[in-house]
C-alpha cells in the first residue's frame, strides 16, 4: 500500500458510518462510534510505529 492515499478513503467511510449512526442511532449511538473510531484510530497509529509511547511522557528531573 505503498504511495496509495488510503487516508482520504478512511474518512470518507468513518465519516459515512458517523452519519448513518447519527441518523439513526441517535446522539448516545453517535458519540460512543465517535469515541471508538478515535480510540482504534489512535490504536492503529501506535502499532504502525506512528506514535512512539516513550516520546509522549516528559522524563522526571
Amino acid at each position: 500500500m505503498q504511495g496509495y492515499p488510503v487516508w482520504g478513503l478512511v474518512g470518507l467511510l468513518f465519516g459515512t458510518v458517523l452519519g448513518v449512526v447519527g441518523a439513526f442511532g441517535g446522539l448516545t449511538a453517535f458519540i460512543i462510534v465517535l469515541v471508538l473510531g478515535v480510540v482504534g484510530f489512535l490504536v492503529g497509529l501506535v502499532l504502525e510505529g506512528g506514535v512512539h509511547l516513550p516520546q509522549m511522557h516528559p522524563r522526571r528531573q
